[in-house]
């Protein structure tokens, strides 16, 4: 998959078959959309596009409070190209940007920007100026300018944000591996290792602390994780926490994660975490040794793990 942040360098000679939205999680809700996308492109001998705009027009047209989101760009981009689709086109929306109206935008991004030959949009999509133009507008836009538009119906759209809605009350709540079921695949989080307070290596249990790469990526519950992680080109089963280390620290807020059968260093590297289960409540402990004690039991289960 190609990413492109400018229609300039969109191929001068390809034809595209377009989807806008988020797809913020690429869970099951979307993939139906993005098959149906990626079917229709192949019969047409075009691309499959997936356009998308950061930052979210919500916080700029009206200015509304950060989103906290399933993936960052840099996930999203790994998720769709995993998928099969073609180009993700991510347009800068800016409050310029907002103010063209609704026949600029399809003349200037659709028509001669990515040479549309269809569009799968939802039923309820708004779009130009002020939100003007609707579905039917569209389809007058698509006679003018000879393109198809094909609709997502309110059912498939209902699919969509249930899904989202679900993954994120999941996730919030702690069950990664519900929302594993609805994402198809494992919630992932990649960090930058730093330097911590390293307690965990006077107790036996030497941790990576993590720097997540986007603030307004959404983290699971306060607790203890089975995940899996990619470090240095290797996956390994680990044990992560996330919260303030309650019985030997009590401060901040924490994302360590400890390799299982690993002895190295990865301070300055980046890694992949993937959610697999959820074992226990962050807890306070009477003692560190109590502490130790529960964490070699936390071991054993992250041992056995299975999907």
């Amino acid at each position: 998959m190609i990413t492109l942040h400018s229609l300039a360098d969109f191929p001068k000679d390809l034809r595209s078959v377009v989807t806008l939205g988020t797809f913020d999680g690429v869970h099951e809700g979307h993939r139906a959309i993005l098959a149906r996308l990626m079917e229709a492109a192949k019969k047409t001998d075009a691309v499959s596009v997936v356009l998308t705009f950061y930052p979210h027009p919500r916080s700029v047209v009206e200015h509304a409070t950060a989103v906290q989101w399933l993936n960052t760009l840099e996930e999203k981009e790994q998720l769709l190209a995993d998928l099969g689709i073609d180009y993700l086109i991510v347009l800068p929306f800016t409050p310029a940007f907002s103010q063209q109206s609704a026949e600029e935008f399809v003349l200037n991004y659709l028509v001669n920007g990515l040479h549309i030959q269809q569009i799968i949009i939802g039923h309820d999509h708004r779009f130009g100026k002020n939100r003007s133009a609707n579905f039917d507008d569209l389809v007058l836009f698509g006679q003018k300018y000879q393109f198809d538009v094909e609709q997502i119906t309110a059912q498939e759209i209902e699919a969509v944000a249930v899904s989202s809605t679900k993954v994120r009350n999941q996730l919030l709540a702690g069950d990664v591996a519900q929302a594993k079921r609805l994402l198809g695949g494992a919630y992932m989080l990649k960090g930058l290792v730093v330097h911590g307070k390293q307690l965990g290596r006077t107790i036996g249990f030497p941790t990576a602390n993590l720097q997540w790469n986007n603030a307004d990526k959404l983290l699971p519950q306060q607790g203890v994780y089975v995940v899996e992680v990619e470090a240095l080109g290797k996956r390994y089963r680990g044990m992560l926490n996330i919260g303030n280390n309650p019985t030997v620290d009590g401060t901040g807020w924490h994302v360590e994660v400890h390799l299982l059968n690993f002895t190295g260093d990865l301070y300055g590297q980046w890694v992949t975490v993937w959610f697999c289960e959820r074992l226990r409540d962050e807890m306070k402990f009477q003692s560190v040794e109590a502490l130790k004690t529960q964490l070699a039991l936390d071991r054993i289960q992250a041992e056995h793990y299975s999907a």
